[in-house]
């Protein structure tokens, strides 16, 4: 009797102590996402500023963009060109990258930590000049290297994560960033298993999760439970599946276009005899880019500069009335913007081209009952067609907006465009760019040892695409 009553507490204490070694570790998951959470907060009223002085600068100094622009985008891309290499363009292609490279001293250089937060003074220097790029991009690969150096730090000291891989950290960063960055928990956990798993292999343990969550939750708990995109309320709209076939089409092939630009640059679209000259001469495509944006931005008075938050914000309520062509100018905008070569994200100048697209459709029907409607089916849809990541997409704009009552419409509308978007843009943009980063590390990588890394060649035969630009 007495013996099984010592056996029985020996069992409890060990019990105890398992308990108590998952909850530490727990506690320091915890930890991490609220260091992504907090550094995405911090980035985006950084990036809040930089629009406000934009705008009040453009205003007030209609010369501003003429100077800024043409000036400012060489200086940024020469910086990043000389010491933040990696942090060019969205960050999620980078991420991607890092997930699927080999393990070993290369996997996460893409990410690392010093290097990879200059992206956000970066963008907020993009924006203040008037690029048309987002933030939320960005979020992803700092909230990666912001967790990665978390989870290092806590296994050198023994401290926890001593049976997570760097990919599982990574991944649940990079959600979590894109979560806080949006406001949005769920979408950053779809976005985890449907973006950044799609064709590896992750272990989408419960506390990988969690921890996504969690960087959405604090932020709602700093925030508030806002939208993104608050006070927007849908109506009805008769023939609603007319409208989500015309949407899925229109923006799937705008989408498949665009993510076909982003990818290839603009040395691809040059006359063959000036090719060479434009992939070798950087800062001079950079200043050229900042020419035409700031024409455009001439053209439109302001409207295609920084991320068009505020005019898809009013179009989304049945306010705002685009002018004739802005969704093109904006399409161009942020696509001469990723061609400079600075670091900025896609995802909300996509929400503003597809919340365009959707007010030129309802003006030209002569919709005006449920014109709103309209536009959120077309922000979903146009971003995934340039994603094509249609579920992603389809939650993303139903956490931003509130307008679950619409996410079936929205699901269908997403991925039929993501289907359109296949027959002019093959590979998904992000993944496409995700192969290119890692073939340059691995050749990077072979340079500097004497040895052909493996799986270069594998990389490079399902890359299919153009050399980098």
């Amino acid at each position: 009797m007495f013996r099984t009553l010592i056996r029985n507490l020996r069992r409890k204490i060990r019990q105890t102590r398992r308990i108590s070694r998952k909850s530490i570790a727990f506690m320091f998951l915890l930890a991490g996402s609220a260091l992504v959470a907090l550094t995405a907060l911090f980035f985006a009223r950084l990036a809040d500023y930089a629009l406000e002085l934009n705008a009040a600068w453009v205003q007030e100094y209609p010369w501003f963009a003429w100077i800024a622009l043409p000036l400012g985008l060489p200086a940024i891309t020469w910086f990043t060109r000389k010491y933040a290499p990696y942090t060019s363009g969205s960050g999620i292609p980078q991420v991607i990258a890092s997930l699927s490279l080999p393990y070993g001293a290369q996997k996460t250089r893409l990410l690392r930590l010093k290097p990879t937060l200059l992206k956000i003074p970066l963008t907020f220097l993009g924006m203040l000049f008037g690029a048309s790029i987002g933030r939320e991009g960005p979020s992803v690969q700092v909230g990666a290297a912001v967790m990665g150096a978390w989870g290092t730090w806590c296994k050198k000291h023994g401290l926890a994560f001593k049976g997570m891989q760097e990919n599982d950290l990574m991944a649940a960063g990079a959600a979590g960033g894109l979560a806080a960055a949006f406001n949005a928990p769920l979408a950053g956990v779809i976005f985890a298993i449907e973006e950044l798993g799609r064709g590896i292999m992750l272990r989408w343990e419960r506390q990988i999760l969690l921890g996504v969550l969690a960087s959405g939750f604090i932020q709602v708990a700093i925030q508030g439970n806002n939208p993104y995109f608050s006070g927007f309320n849908g109506g009805v709209l008769e023939n609603i599946l007319m409208w989500v076939v015309a949407a899925g089409l229109v923006c799937g092939a705008a989408g498949g276009l665009f993510g076909r630009l982003l990818y290839q640059g603009a040395a691809a679209f040059s006359p063959r005899k000036i090719q060479g000259f434009v992939r070798n001469r950087p800062l001079l495509l950079a200043a050229v880019m900042g020419l035409l944006l700031a024409a455009l931005g001439t053209l439109y008075q302001g409207k295609t500069y920084g991320t068009g938050y505020h005019e898809a914000a009013q179009a989304l309520h049945g306010v705002y009335e685009a002018p004739f062509g802005l969704a093109a100018a904006k399409w161009l905008a942020t696509v001469f913007s990723y061609w400079a070569g600075i670091p900025g994200g896609i995802f909300t100048p996509s929400l503003t081209i597809g919340a365009f697209l959707g007010e030129h459709i309802a003006s030209a029907a002569d919709v005006s009952a449920g014109a709103n409607i309209i536009v959120l089916i077309c922000m979903a849809a146009f971003l995934a067609g340039a994603t094509q990541s249609p579920i992603t997409s389809a939650v993303i704009v139903m956490e931003m907006t509130g307008g679950q009552s619409l996410l079936f419409w929205m699901l269908i509308a997403c991925i039929f465009a993501s289907q359109v978007s296949r027959q002019f843009s093959p590979q998904p943009f992000y993944h496409a760019s995700g192969m290119r980063f890692r073939r340059r590390v691995l050749q990077e990588t072979a340079a500097q040892t004497g040895n052909a890394p493996p799986g270069l060649q594998t990389a490079n035969s399902k890359a299919g695409m153009p050399s980098e630009n």
